[in-house]
């Protein structure tokens, strides 16, 4: 599995970025977007599955950011609205098997096989 993540970039606080990550070859049943900030772990912030079930979102992100996916492109994107100071992060998008959104984002990052690269994301006050 291939993940690449793009979209990053400096935004001012308030401002908007959407993230992007492409898989080869392609997505599992649920996604999700993790993000490392410095000197803390990697946490799950916003994961979906397919079918009926309400994406997940972490407190910190709840009614500013935004994950979903396009099976037909085989990406799964991140719009980030609103965005603070404390948004800044490497972003890494992930796929599994996990039978809910909470689940993904309950996972430990080190339980992954591989990550991409992820993509910065730096928020100026």
């Amino acid at each position: 599995l291939r993940l690449v993540e793009s979209g990053g970039g400096l935004v001012q606080a308030g401002g908007s970025l959407r993230l992007s990550c492409k898989a080869s070859p392609d997505f599992d049943h649920t996604v999700g977007w993790f993000r490392e900030a410095p000197g803390k772990k990697r946490l799950g912030v916003a994961c979906l599955s397919t079918g009926s079930l309400a994406p997940f979102y972490a407190d910190s992100v709840k009614g500013r950011f935004t994950i979903s996916r396009d099976d037909v492109k085989n990406t799964v994107y991140l719009q980030m609205n609103n965005l603070k100071p404390e948004d800044t992060a490497v972003y890494y998008c992930q796929t599994g098997m996990p039978p809910t959104p909470t689940a993904m984002c309950a996972i430990p990052a080190p339980d992954f096989g591989s990550w991409g690269q992820g993509t910065q994301v730096t928020v100026s006050p």
